[in-house]
């Protein structure tokens, strides 16, 4: 019989009796709170490394390791919130904000009347404070490098108002500071990380009550095995009538322990919401637990579209992949229908290029349609691809490409939970049977690796635009490579400089002039697309199970308010908009 392992005890699966004590937080002083009953307590499952948290301790999303998608991002309020579902901005620490004509200063007003969770009032030097500090830690830190690169100033001339200074034109600075999907700058407390070491401090130390918060949650435990956060009294949001007290008291993190032991867990009501799934598991879920839901209810394809779509990176500086014809000739390799038949069970859509099918999108995708007719990204031609390589000296030997110089075309592939299990496979035998020597592995350290450049091909996603195309350009530039973080990041190490010179134009454009975006990304379109610095594959779909037994109001497609993802900037919105079932 499957078990899922909660703290320290195994919870056998099919024992009803068990789901109680089962969600009971292990280890807690006898001073916390008595654990909620399980209709006030929301579970849920995500990341963590082999089924442990090993970044317990790290609340500080700005130190070296510290991952905002693993209960940070419920910690640290922004500025505002944007949810693309329902194309909304929440303001939120900030109730307004106003650019000078030229785009060079930035004035923003924050809310009176918040206190971080330790008393301290919250005032625009905490945001000065937070602004400064990034543009002089630059490449040390998440985000500091997008902060040094514009920002020449943030000074709080009073307690509710912050003026930033430029060095050039920043239009979407204020955007850039809002949290959506992972991007967003977390405004730290001046008091508490003031003299410390960002890189090093991890702001934890419940006994301090550290992390502290200007948000409904606390930290109560953390630890290999579970993350436990309990709803404050007392909210600021609720006094400015911005969003009610949660109605959930407290909600516990469990690390990913395998796909089997989540949807047991989902089936016997010990979760209530977990990463994605798969779309073979679906059927399983939905006849043991008919209670559970998705974005698209029971329908494929179990989710929506993510912003994040897929491709087959494979490292621009790595030879003979440093060549635009190899890169294409793999494409032309690949059929993208099969890998989402067979790896999807057609629950997925094509990807023509690294930035999702979103409506404030498509405008551009449009622009540059005659390009895709010419640069077709999708195009499965293995004829070409072979004409491709034979162009660069490769011959066929034994059924395998070999250079000039004898030496087997190979591709090593690493690929992580959330892409590579499913199509890794596929697109591995796709490549080997046309000659191209290829293998998968889904390594523990896949994060790091990949983030320094220690990989040939990966299977990973883009971290870019959602309403104009800025972002995703940014992703390929020269001075988005080797910096923080897991997005905005030029993870193909693909450099140009005419491209960079466009992209840095298009950033000092005011993105609601459309004729002039359109006209910088067809311009940077006709650089890339022959380039191809990475290989489209397919749309991320978010396939996420949402249990409806103990909780309702869930963003789905018929209630759209905000994406589901718990490991998202924006999963506050979630968690105060969950009714009690």
């Amino acid at each position: 019989m499957s078990s899922y392992i909660l703290g320290r005890r195994a919870v056998v699966q099919g024992a009803a009796a068990a789901t109680v004590g089962a969600l009971t937080p292990i280890g807690l002083a006898t001073a916390q709170p008595a654990a909620p009953p399980r209709n006030k307590t929301m579970t849920l499952v995500w990341g963590g490394r082999e089924g442990r948290w090993v970044d317990f301790e790290l609340w500080n999303p700005y130190s070296i390791g510290a991952n905002h998608q693993n209960g940070p991002n419920i910690i640290y309020e922004p500025l505002a919130y944007y949810s693309a579902f329902a194309d909304k901005t929440y303001m939120w620490l900030a109730e307004s904000y106003q650019y000078s004509p030229d785009f060079k200063q930035l004035t923003i007003k924050t809310r009176p009347g918040i206190t971080w969770s330790d008393g301290t009032p919250f005032s625009a030097e905490d945001v000065a404070y937070t602004l400064n500090s990034l543009r002089d830690l630059g490449p040390k830190v998440k985000w500091g490098v997008d902060v040094q690169q514009v920002m020449k100033q943030a000074r709080s001339t009073d307690a509710n108002t912050v003026v930033v200074d430029f060095l050039v034109p920043a239009p979407r600075f204020f955007f850039f500071m809002t949290y959506k999907y992972d991007i967003g700058v977390y405004i730290v407390p001046k008091h508490v990380f003031s003299g410390q070491d960002w890189t090093t401090f991890k702001h934890f130390d419940i006994a301090k009550g550290w992390p502290i918060s200007t948000g409904p949650w606390k930290v109560i435990d953390a630890s290999l095995q579970q993350k436990v956060f309990d709803r404050r009294p007392e909210w600021w949001a609720v006094k400015a009538g911005l969003a009610p007290l949660p109605a959930l008291e407290r909600t516990i993190w469990l690390p990913f322990a395998g796909e089997q032991a989540a949807a047991q867990a989902l089936i016997t009501n010990q979760l209530d919401t977990s990463t994605g799934i798969q779309p073979a598991t679906f059927q399983t879920l939905f006849r043991g637990n008919p209670k559970i839901t998705t974005h698209s209810g029971q329908k494929p394809p179990f989710g929506y579209v993510d912003w994040w779509p897929i491709s087959l990176y494979v490292n621009n500086e790595v030879k003979p992949f440093d060549d635009k014809d190899v890169r294409w000739a793999l494409s032309h390799y690949i059929d993208r229908q099969q890998l989402i038949e067979v790896g999807y069970l057609g629950a997925s859509q094509v990807s023509s290029l690294p930035m999702p099918p979103y409506p404030p999108l498509m405008p551009y995708f449009d622009a540059v349609k005659d390009l895709l007719a010419k640069y077709d990204t999708l195009a499965f031609d293995p004829k070409k691809g072979d004409a491709l390589l034979s162009g660069k000296g490769f011959k066929k030997e034994g059924g395998f490409w070999t250079d000039p110089q004898g030496k087997k075309l190979t591709l090593d592939i690493i690929g992580f939970g959330a892409s590579g299990p499913a199509i890794g496979p596929v697109l591995s035998e796709m490549l080997k049977r046309r000659g191209v020597e290829t293998s998968l592995s889904i390594p523990p350290d896949f994060d790091d690796r990949f983030q320094k450049g220690q990989y040939v091909g990966s299977i990973y996603g883009h971290g870019g635009s959602i309403t104009e195309p800025y972002s995703t350009l940014r992703l390929y530039q020269g001075a988005s490579m080797a910096v923080p973080g897991a997005h905005l990041v030029n993870f193909a190490r693909w450099k140009n400089a005419a491209f960079d010179k466009i992209t840095d134009e298009m950033y000092v454009t005011d993105p609601n002039d459309k004729p002039k975006m359109m006209e910088l990304f067809h311009r940077a379109m006709e650089i890339w697309l022959p380039e191809l610095p990475d290989i489209q594959l397919v749309q991320n779909f978010h396939r996420i199970p949402m249990n409806t037994t103990y909780w309702k109001n869930w963003p789905t497609a018929e209630n759209p308010y905000v994406n589901g993802a718990s490991w998202h900037l924006t999963y506050p919105i979630v968690l105060w908009n969950l009714q009690a079932a």
